[in-house]
């Protein structure tokens, strides 16, 4: 039934937008009530951020699949573009048209995109535990986990940002290319010199 209000959900929100969607035309197009419904869901956005937790479960295992001995910044940005290639070619349960509709009510539905931004919020503080781990680090002592846990979720943001606002129909590149390239930014380093430093 979960699965069933998933696949109904979305087609739903492909056809008539998400804003427009309600819980009982969802409901009503497996046959099941509104009740029901809540109690897999307690909203229209939990059905989006279901996708996001699954994500979020492949990147930790992806992450910790990495070689010990790699940097940080270069093991998030292995792990976090291997996952976003492996759901933009279906894996995880999305297909490529659920995964575009993903990012479109991401950058459409203010109210899927708070909750979305809450949720990564909730995750950072589970990614800075284990990027601590990995360094051996306490992280209540020290700063580098959190900064790198932040730098991460940035980059997530960074490339969302460029990539919901390529030419449509289409974005130019896929998000996860867009990913690489702002890791790839990250591992270079971000203290810029300013236009009047000396050369």
């Amino acid at each position: 039934t979960r699965e069933a209000l998933i696949e109904a959900a979305f087609a739903l929100f492909a056809e008539k937008g998400f804003e427009t969607t309600t819980v009982e035309e969802i409901a009503d197009t497996v046959d099941v009530s509104s009740r029901t419904f809540f109690r897999y869901f307690s909203s229209k956005e939990d059905v989006v951020l279901t996708y996001q937790e699954e994500q979020y479960a492949a990147l930790t295992e992806a992450l910790a699949a990495r070689p010990a001995d790699e940097p940080i910044i270069t093991a998030m940005r292995n792990a976090g573009v291997a996952v976003m290639r492996a759901c933009e070619a279906g894996e995880y349960g999305f297909d490529p048209a659920k995964f575009s509709c993903i990012q479109e009510l991401l950058e459409s539905s203010p109210a899927v995109f708070s909750r979305s931004l809450e949720h990564g919020q909730k995750k950072q503080t589970e990614i800075t535990k284990l990027i601590a781990d990995r360094m051996g680090v306490d992280p209540t002592r020290d700063l580098r986990p959190h900064v790198a846990a932040g730098a991460a979720n940035c980059a997530y943001r960074a490339a969302f940002e460029v990539w919901s606002r390529s030419a449509a129909p289409m974005p130019a590149e896929s998000f996860s290319d867009l990913l690489d390239q702002v890791f790839a930014l990250l591992e270079e380093g971000i203290n810029y010199p300013s236009k009047t430093a000396a050369p």
